[in-house]
């Protein structure tokens, strides 16, 4: 026996209103459409459930049992039905996100409290993670990478202001090791390096003008966490290549110092990435809308 539930609760449209007609403009549908679809549904359970004259309509006491147990159900289903168009319209909910340390600093962290002001029953995770995962196998809503680094099925929004790597150095390193004049250079000095989850050491971009320059630099000291390379670029330990708004406090502060100037590499963007607009919970639109590029400076 098999009953549809578009079936059952026409049945208890026309057991409550007693009346084709009306339950029929109800459902938004024809009484004759209506009448046709109770026939098939009385067929189908093998006992006839509404009473029919010429001037009303009733159930009959099969059709009265069946209507006290399924209106609850109905209910139920209504409100649970009721709670998904909540969810695709409230912002509400839990909303994962997969980040780079260096974006969640820059980029997230900054916000993160008047985020919390616009949208306090949105529960934010954000894993900080410098390796690139899959996002959807890793059950992520979505992700922060640099734009290359974003896969080309994926929709990509950016984020913020334009990223900027420079090189620094503690004065008392360069007093006692000289400044670097061009990046050849820095293959005399001890260079604090990169290294990614991937286990590939980063080799240091530099342009100038047309000309693009990379250079694999050298240095007794690695890490994947830049914070380390800072502290120790800090205490005189090498040359540091690194996220300018992260230097610039320590240059300001006398710290640090400048070095290669010229030869900046070509801005960067951070873009926060996910796998489709389709029936996007609205929480999950909440948190794209306020860290896209149209919130932030």
């Amino acid at each position: 026996m098999k009953t549809d539930l578009n079936d059952l609760n026409a049945f208890v449209h026309v057991a409550r209103c007693g009346s084709f007609r009306q339950a029929a403009q109800e459902l938004q549908l024809t009484p004759s459409a209506l009448s046709h679809t109770l026939r098939k549904l009385e067929q189908a359970l093998g006992v006839r459930l509404l009473n029919r004259t010429t001037r009303s309509v009733s159930p009959t006491q099969a059709g009265a049992q069946l209507l006290l147990r399924l209106s609850p159900a109905l209910g139920e289903i209504a409100q649970a039905m009721e709670g998904l168009n909540d969810a695709r319209q409230r912002p509400a909910g839990r909303v994962r996100l997969n980040v780079p340390r260096a974006a969640a600093q820059l980029r997230l962290a900054p916000k993160l409290a008047e985020f919390r002001r616009q949208y306090p029953d949105i529960e934010l995770e954000i894993v900080c993670n410098d390796a690139l995962v899959d996002i959807v196998a890793e059950r992520f809503d979505a992700g922060i990478r640099f734009g290359e680094q974003v896969q080309q099925d994926m929709i990509a929004v950016r984020i913020g202001a334009a990223i900027h790597f420079t090189v620094a150095a503690a004065p008392a390193y360069l007093a006692a090791a000289g400044e670097p004049e061009r990046p050849a250079d820095l293959l005399a000095h001890q260079c604090l390096q990169i290294r990614f989850p991937s286990g590939v050491q980063y080799q240091w971009e530099f342009a100038q003008g047309e000309q693009n320059i990379t250079v694999a630099t050298q240095g007794a000291l690695v890490s994947d966490d830049l914070s380390v390379l800072l502290r120790a670029a800090v205490d005189g330990a090498g040359i540091c290549y690194c996220y300018d708004e992260m230097l610039a406090p320590l240059v300001q502060t006398g710290k640090l110092q400048y070095v290669l100037s010229a030869w900046q590499p070509a801005p960067e963007y951070f873009y926060l990435y996910y796998p489709s607009n389709r029936n996007m919970p609205a929480a999950l639109r909440a948190v794209i809308d306020f860290f896209s590029a149209k919130h932030q400076r």
